[in-house]
Formats: C-alpha cells, structure tokens, sequence
C-alpha cells in the first residue's frame, strides 16, 4: 500500500499531465489549474470558503445582523422561530451561500460535476458542530421525475461521505418524495409553504421509530424543505429530528463589504457577461 502523502503527490502528477494536455480553469476566477486538488477551482478561491461565523438562532441557525444578539441570551431564537416553531429539533447551516461556494454547488447540482462531491462534503465535515448524536442520517429525497432527469441526488453523496465520518448509517429509501412540485427556489415565502404540503411519505415507518434522525440537504433557503420533511417524518413516530446544511443563503446586511469590493473589481468576462 502506498503511504496517503506519496499517493497525493502521484495524484497530483498525474492531474498536472492531465491538464497540461486538456487546460482547465478555476471557474471562480478564471485562472488556469495545475495541480489544485479541488476540481474546476483553485486553491486560492477554495480557500477564501469560510464558515458562518456570526451569532446565529438557537434553533434554525439564522446569523442576526447584530453581534450582541445573543451576549446575554446564548439560546436566543430569531423571530421566526419563536412565532412558528419548527419541527426540526435543531438545524445547523455550516457556510454561507457566496461565491465561490455557490459556483461550486451549482455546478456539482445541475451542471453534473460530480467529482464536487467529495470536496464540497469534506468542507460540511470540516465544520461540523461537536456533538452530534443521531442514528440515522437521511438525504432530502428528490421526486422521481426530478432524479430521472438530474441522474443523481446531490443530498444522497453528501450523506454518504458524512455517513463515512459519522459511522452512521444513510437510508435513501425511508423518506420518498411523491408530489413532483415547482422547484423551492421559483417561489415565494408563502407558495413555499403551500407548495411542499403533503408532498413526502414515510415508507415502513416502523424501522425509524424513536429513532435520532439527522436530514441532510445541500442549501438552506428559508427551511420549508426540511421543516416539511422534518414534521413528516415525525408524524411517524421517529424520535427528534436535526437538519444539516453545507450553505445557507444569508441577508445582503451580513456580507461583508470586501465580498462587494472584491465582485465590483473583477473583470465582466469573469462574472459571466
């Protein structure tokens, strides 16, 4: 068995070869990749990706604008929360949705870059709050039409890495979705909530009773999705259910101005015009 440090080095040989004859670009900023180890970006971009580091919601957690949110409540919960309590027991949402993070989720999701999987998941354990205590870890289920034309459910190998650090196991199969409804993202908040009523089943319910669950979806937008899954699978008897994000989408108020500086200075064939 080669040594994991030798291994590397082989890999990333043999990636230079690769694309000295087939040149590829960093799809943040448009620099030609040598030996990079994140496919389709480059270190430098890669490691601009940084953590939610603001105060967040004790229960969904959604970053308040202000630092002293939670100085003398550290189990404060944003308004939404306290108006309209979850079913989840406790989401957790790692990094914001920026760039380039958000070129890297588009393109491992409808652009079929599959080889993102590994890298964006590695990022989810890298951040990982400690103490998580589940028994089973479940993927947000995509609606068989959708899975036919995507060809694979982005959720499902983020899971099945996390299973692998987790020493847990992924059920695909547990959480169906049967309502074949507008994409989250084309809607708003109110035809969200509307949208994903009654769109999830629980198959042989009895095999997650009391159990821990943990949900597993790539991007937090307002948490329709997983509260929907969330309360379906708590119908059915299983124990507390917690939700995991790799990215959140996050309120203009809490981007940091350098993020705008630096967009505003890049070129416009690198933004894409």
């Amino acid at each position: 068995m080669l040594r994991e440090d030798t291994q590397d080095r082989l890999i990333g040989w043999c990636r230079q070869a690769i694309r000295f004859v087939l040149p590829v670009d960093c799809i943040a900023c448009g620099h030609s990749l040598g030996t990079d180890p994140v496919p389709f970006f480059c270190t430098a971009c890669w490691h601009t990706i940084r953590p939610l580091q603001q105060p967040v919601c004790a229960r969904c957690d959604q970053p308040f604008v202000s630092p002293a949110a939670t100085t003398y409540t550290p189990n404060h919960q944003c308004q939404d929360c306290i108006e309209r309590p979850p079913d989840f027991e406790r989401a957790w949402t790692l990094f914001p949705y920026l760039p380039p993070l958000r070129e890297a989720i588009c393109s491992f999701k409808y652009r079929g870059k599959h080889t993102l999987a590994q890298p964006l998941a590695h990022l989810m354990i890298s951040a990982l709050p400690s103490g998580i205590d589940v028994d089973v870890i479940i993927p947000v289920p995509l609606h068989p039409a959708r899975l036919r034309a995507r060809e694979f459910n982005q959720s499902l190998l983020l899971a099945d890495q996390l299973s692998r650090h987790l020493a847990r196991p992924v059920s695909a199969t547990h959480l169906a979705r049967i309502a074949a409804t507008d994409p989250q993202t084309t809607l708003p908040r109110q035809a969200r909530l509307r949208n994903l009523r009654k769109a999830f089943e629980i198959r042989r319910p009895q095999d997650l009773a009391e159990k821990r669950i943990l949900l597993v979806d790539d991007v937090f937008t307002t948490g329709t999705t997983l509260n929907e899954c969330a309360k379906t699978l708590r119908s059915a008897g299983t124990g507390p259910v917690f939700a995991l994000t790799l990215a959140r989408t996050v309120d203009t108020a809490l981007v940091p101005d350098r993020f705008y500086a630096k967009q505003a200075a890049q070129p416009l064939t690198t933004m894409g015009i």
